[in-house]
């Protein structure tokens, strides 16, 4: 006689399905009213790969969607909670020892479709700084000033205020008279502005991103090779703008504050400081291009969104029409389609010859 096993039910923590599939299941689903969130700590998990899977169970209940990295150093968390159980997600969060009393920072501008799944990742670090073991000790973490504090500070006479993001984040928004290193990636900045800096250890430096997480490993990265005079934004960008509403402060940031998440940006005052890359007009409206193989981040007005369809050349726009089985061949078949690298040298060199040209 035949035996019978019994079934298994196995346990999905993770999402099974793609970008497309996604979307139309939001589209076809009642609609959500969401609060965007992030937050940080840098404290020491002993096994976040086993916190990891808790937190994938608590938070699907609670129908969080969003991007979460762990590591042994900590946690690095955006995220949009329905707003019925925002409470509640708190509360699991505050109950958790080694989150107690962490800061939440809400999107300033906030439509509540910044995640369209749950992503928890367990990684080496919670920010790629390429530091390694760069152990944050509060000895060594840069003093944190309050957005009024702040404020004072870039008024005094010899400041310098960095921004401690990447390239694309500083070309749509930032404060006044800040220093913008013309970097890709955070792990590129830190080296940089360290020489940057060299003829200026006794002056005060001021330092900003965009919720404060990567402005503590910088602040401490900074003290150790002899800057003292090092201080940083309080919550970051976002929790800057909030307290220029609550508290009637005068706005030093102009601008948008780009999010990594699906708004790709918050308006924090009318002022738009970019323009577009293919045609040089003033705008600050960043979208990756429509051709897959290609995704490039990039500023592109209305103008050229609408002639091009959101791509960032003809060749992608061409392609981009193509039948779905045929741009997948040919991103098989040419490398270069699916370097995303060359795709930002390639816009980027098409915006400086622009820009020169003018």
């Amino acid at each position: 006689m035949a035996k019978h096993r019994n079934p298994v039910r196995v346990e999905m923590l993770h999402n099974r399905y793609s970008r497309e599939d996604l979307l139309k299941k939001i589209a076809a689903a009642p609609p959500v009213e969401r609060r965007t969130f992030s937050f940080y700590r840098y404290v020491t998990l002993a096994n976040p790969r086993l916190l990891r899977d808790e937190l994938y169970r608590e938070w699907s209940e609670l129908g969080v969607l969003g991007r979460i990295y762990l590591a042994t150093e900590g946690i690095n968390a955006q995220l949009a909670v329905p707003l019925e159980n925002v409470e509640k997600f708190k509360a699991l969060i505050e109950a958790r020892a080694e989150f107690k009393g962490l800061r939440f920072n809400p999107g300033v501008e906030d439509n509540g479709n910044s995640f369209i799944k749950l992503t928890i990742k367990v990684k080496k670090y919670i920010v790629n700084d390429g530091l390694g073991d760069f152990v944050l000790t509060p000895d060594r973490e840069a003093p944190h000033l309050t957005p009024l504090e702040f404020n004072a500070a870039l008024d005094e006479p010899g400041t310098v205020v960095i921004d401690m993001r990447n390239h694309y984040e500083s070309e749509v928004g930032r404060f006044e008279n800040a220093v913008c290193p013309d970097v890709p990636t955070f792990r590129e900045e830190l080296p940089l502005v360290a020489e940057m800096l060299k003829e200026k250890a006794a002056e005060k430096v001021l330092i900003y991103c965009t919720g404060g997480i990567r402005c503590e490993k910088a602040g401490a990265y900074l003290r150790e090779r002899g800057f003292k005079n090092v201080y940083q934004l309080e919550g970051g960008v976002i929790n800057y703008a909030h307290a220029v509403k609550r508290e009637q402060l005068p706005s030093k940031f102009k601008g948008k504050n780009f999010v990594f998440d699906e708004r790709l940006g918050e308006r924090i005052t009318d002022d738009v400081l970019a323009h577009c890359h293919i045609c040089g007009a003033v705008s600050d409206r960043q979208v990756n291009c429509a051709n897959e193989g290609c995704h490039v981040l990039m500023v592109q007005c209305e103008a050229c969104g609408e002639k091009l369809g959101n791509c960032c050349s003809e060749e992608c726009h061409r392609i981009s029409l193509l039948p779905e089985e045929e741009r997948r061949a040919l991103r098989k078949a040419d490398e270069s389609l699916r370097n995303k690298t060359w795709f930002s040298k390639k816009i980027r060199h098409l915006s400086a010859t622009r820009s020169n040209a003018g």
